[in-house]
C-alpha cells in the first residue's frame, strides 16, 4: 500500500475586509413572478417510500480497499482489432495499458507522473498518440509511443498551446487536433503532418463565444468535419473543412437558439450522425444525408438523446439516451434506423472512447463504460447485433461486490416554485426510520451537467457508513429540456440553490434523516454551491467540504484561464456593467454569514478555478473565525488525479463529515 500523503494546511494570511450583505438585499435575477419550468414528465416520489434495506452483512467499505480500487479514463482498439488499449491508474498514475480483446493481464505501455488522455491509434498500427499536460494544468502537449512498448516521443513542444483530440487520417499521413492558445477563449482546428511534425491552423475563430472541435476525418482524407460551438453548448452548428487550404464550407446552418452537432461521418462519406435540439428542446439523434441534404431522425422521445460513432461499415450508429439520471446506449440500424438496446443493468452507460469509434475494426464489437452506484466502473466489448457482453477490465477490489454496496434510487420532487427536481438518493443498508441518520447533499459541477447514477469512491463509503446521499439534478442542470439547462443563466446561486434545499428537505421528509445533521459536498460549481448553500443559507447545513469552488467572480475573472472568461460572461454577466449581479451571485459576499464548519480541497495548477479562490476562502474564515482547514495539492488541477492525493481528499471529507455531523472526534 502506498504511503498515505497528508499535505499540511497551508498558510494563510489575513486580508482586507470582504463587503457582505444579507441574502435578501441583493438581486437574484430579476425574476419576480416564478412558474414552474416544463420538464419531461414523471412522477413524484413519495418520500415515505423509500425504505433501507437489511442487509446483516454490510460492514463499512475499507477505506485502504478504496484506495487501490482503479479507475479508467478510457479505451481504443488497436488497429487490427486484436488489442484494446485502456487509460487506467493501476500505478496510481493515469497511464496507457495494452490488454488482449479476448482477455489477459494488461501490460503497461507507458509511464509518467503526469496524466495521459485521449488515444489514438495509427491505421498501420504501428503507434498510439496521446495527450499529456504537466501537473494537472490542461496545456496538453501530443506524445507517442509504439504500440509494441518503447521510448515515448514528444510530438509538439508548446508550453503555452494546448495540443488535445488527435485524430489520424485513414493514410496515416496526417494528424486532425483541436488546438487552442494560451490568451484565447477559442480552440481552432489544426492539422500536423505525420512525417515532419509541422502543424498548420485551419481555422482562425474571431468570436471569443465560439470554438471548433475535430469531430471525423473525411474518408478521403482531404477534408475534416468539425463542429463551431458556443461555449455554453447551447449553439453549434456543423462544418466541412479542407485539410490543404482550411477552406470551410457550413453542412448545417448556424440556428440562434438550436445546437445542431456531428459526431461521426459514415463510410462511404455520404451520412452524418447529429444531434440537435431545434425541435423540441431536447437533444435528439439523427442522421443527415450530405448529398441529398435531408435529415432522418430517431423516433421521438421526451428524453435527452444523442448521436455517437458509426460502425466502420456504416451499417450501425451509437445513440445514447439519458433518462432521467440514468443512461441507455442504442446500437440504430442505420438504413431503417430500428434501435437495438444494449442490455445492462439500471446506471451509467457511455462510449469507451471520446473521439476514437467505440466499434471494433470489423464492426463487430463495440466498447462501452459501465457502472453505477453500486457497481464500480468497468469497459466491456459487446455484440451489437446479440447484446452478448463480456468484460475487458477487472479493476475493483473484490469487497466492492454489488451485493456489499449501497442502493440508488431516481427520485423527484417539487422545488419552492413547483418545478420538478429529480435526483439521485443512495440509500445505505440497515437504517432506522427515526430522524436521527446523517445525509449529505451533492450538487454537482458545471453547471451545465448531470448527476448520474455513476460510481464514486467517496460516495460509497459515506453511503457504507451510514450517510443518505442526494445528488439534486437542479436547474441549469442538462437532461431536462432547454428552458431548464438555461434557467438558472445570471441567477447563479439563486432558484439553482433553492433547488439543492429542496433536495435536503426530500431528505427530512423520508423520515430517515435529522436535519441537524445534513452536510453538503461538491467540486467545481458543486464547490460553489457549497459555498453559497452555507453563506446564504447559514442553517441549512451543518458542515461542508467544497472541492476547487467559486468564492468571487471578480476575481475569477481576473485570474482564471480564458478558456473561461467568455463562458462567465455569458453564466454571469459582464463583469463591468453587472456588478450587481455580480455581486448577487458570489459567495463572498456573504461568506460572513457561514457558521458552519468547512474544509477545502484545491489543486495548485488549476487554470478553471485558481488556487486564489480557495485562499480567499481560508483567509476570510480564519478573520471569522468560523472553524475550517484548507488543504492545497501540488501537481494538481481541475480535479484530483494522483493516487494519494484522491485517497487523501476522501480520508479528510469522511472524517470532517464524522466530526461534525456524527459527532466522533478524531485521534489526533
Amino acid at each position: 500500500m502506498k504511503n498515505l500523503c497528508l499535505w499540511p494546511l497551508a498558510a494563510v494570511l489575513i486580508s482586507g475586509i470582504v463587503p457582505t450583505a444579507s441574502a435578501q438585499s441583493l438581486p437574484s435575477s430579476g425574476k419576480a413572478n416564478w412558474s414552474p419550468i416544463t420538464t419531461p414528465a414523471r412522477p413524484v416520489t413519495d418520500p415515505k417510500s423509500l425504505a433501507s434495506p437489511v442487509n446483516p452483512d454490510a460492514k463499512a467499505i475499507p477505506l485502504s480497499d478504496l484506495d487501490v480500487n482503479r479507475a479508467a479514463r478510457g479505451a481504443v482498439w488497436s488497429a487490427d482489432g486484436k488489442s484494446i488499449f485502456v487509460l487506467n491508474n493501476l500505478s496510481g498514475r493515469f497511464n496507457i495499458w495494452r490488454t488482449s480483446a479476448d482477455g489477459s493481464w494488461p501490460v503497461q505501455i507507458t509511464q509518467s507522473n503526469e496524466v495521459q488522455a485521449d488515444m489514438a491509434p495509427s491505421p498501420d498500427g504501428h503507434s498510439l498518440v496521446f495527450a499529456e499536460d504537466k501537473g494537472g494544468n490542461e496545456y496538453y502537449d501530443l506524445m507517442m509511443v509504439p504500440t509494441a512498448g518503447g521510448a515515448v516521443e514528444r510530438l509538439t513542444s508548446t508550453p503555452d498551446i494546448t495540443e488535445f483530440g488527435a485524430q489520424f487520417s485513414a493514410d496515416g499521413t496526417m494528424i486532425a487536433m483541436d488546438l487552442r492558445h494560451k490568451a484565447s477563449s477559442s480552440s481552432n482546428v489544426a492539422v500536423m503532418d505525420f512525417a515532419t511534425r509541422i502543424v498548420r491552423e485551419l481555422t482562425h475563430e474571431l468570436s471569443p463565444e465560439f470554438r471548433w472541435e475535430v469531430v471525423r476525418w473525411a474518408p478521403d482524407g482531404k477534408s475534416i468535419i468539425a463542429n463551431r460551438i458556443n461555449s455554453l453548448r447551447t449553439r453549434s452548428n456543423v462544418w466541412r473543412i479542407s485539410a490543404t487550404g482550411g477552406a470551410a464550407i457550413e453542412l448545417t446552418p448556424l440556428n440562434d437558439n438550436a445546437l445542431v452537432g456531428a459526431s461521426d461521418i459514415s463510410a462511404d462519406g455520404k451520412m452524418l450522425a447529429i444531434t440537435s435540439n431545434k425541435e423540441s428542446g431536447q437533444p435528439h439523434a439523427g442522421l443527415l444525408d450530405l448529398t441529398s441534404k435531408t435529415y432522418r431522425w430517431l423516433k421521438p422521445t421526451p428524453w435527452e438523446q444523442t448521436s455517437g460513432t458509426m460502425s466502420p461499415d456504416g451499417k450501425t450508429v451509437l445513440v445514447r439516451n439519458g433518462i432521467n439520471g440514468r443512461s441507455v446506449l442504442s446500437a440504430v440500424d442505420v438504413a431503417t434506423l430500428s434501435e437495438r438496446t444494449m442490455e445492462f443493468p439500471p446506471g451509467f452507460d457511455a462510449e469507451a472512447a471520446g473521439g476514437e469509434r467505440a466499434f471494433s475494426p470489423d464492426s463487430q464489437q463495440i466498447l462501452i463504460f459501465h457502472g453505477s452506484a453500486d457497481t464500480p466502473p468497468e469497459f466491456y466489448r459487446i455484440n451489437p447485433r446479440t447484446s452478448t457482453s463480456h468484460p475487458v477490465t477487472q479493476l475493483s477490489m473484490a469487497s466492492l461486490a454489488p451485493a456489499n454496496l449501497a442502493k440508488s434510487h431516481i427520485v423527484t420532487f417539487r422545488s419552492f416554485d413547483g418545478t420538478l427536481i429529480s435526483a439521485v438518493l443512495t440509500m445505505p443498508f440497515n437504517l432506522k426510520r427515526d430522524g436521527s441518520n446523517p445525509a449529505i447533499v451533492m450538487p454537482h459541477g458545471g453547471p451545465t451537467r448531470q448527476s448520474q447514477d455513476n460510481f464514486s469512491n467517496t460516495a460509497a463509503a459515506l453511503a457504507s457508513r451510514g450517510y443518505i446521499l442526494i445528488a439534486p439534478n437542479f436547474r441549469g442542470s442538462t437532461g431536462y429540456g432547454s428552458a431548464f439547462q438555461s434557467a438558472n443563466i445570471k441567477d447563479l446561486g439563486g432558484a439553482d440553490l433553492k433547488d439543492v434545499i429542496a433536495a435536503s428537505q426530500f431528505l427530512v421528509a423520508t423520515g430517515y434523516v435529522d436535519g441537524k445533521k445534513i452536510g453538503i459536498t461538491g467540486g467545481s460549481y458543486g464547490g460553489f454551491m457549497t459555498l453559497m448553500a452555507l453563506a446564504k443559507m447559514p442553517d441549512a447545513f451543518a458542515a461542508g467540504v467544497q472541492s476547487y469552488g467559486i468564492l468571487d467572480w471578480n476575481t475569477m475573472w481576473k485570474t482564471s484561464d480564458a478558456l473561461l472568461k467568455d463562458r462567465q460572461r455569458l453564466l454571469v454577466g459582464d463583469p463591468e456593467i453587472d456588478q450587481a449581479l455580480y455581486a448577487a451571485q458570489s459567495p463572498i459576499t456573504f461568506i460572513k454569514q457561514i457558521k458552519s464548519p468547512l474544509l477545502s480541497l484545491q489543486g495548485e495548477n488549476d487554470i478553471r478555478v485558481p488556487r486564489g479562490q480557495a485562499q480567499q476562502v481560508a483567509d476570510s474564515l480564519k478573520a471569522n473565525g468560523t472553524i475550517s482547514q484548507t488543504v492545497f495539492y501540488p501537481d494538481e488541477g481541475h480535479g484530483f488525479t494522483k493516487r494519494e492525493h484522491v485517497y487523501d481528499a476522501m480520508v479528510r471529507t469522511i472524517d470532517w463529515f464524522d466530526r461534525y455531523l456524527k459527532g466522533i472526534a478524531q485521534p489526533k
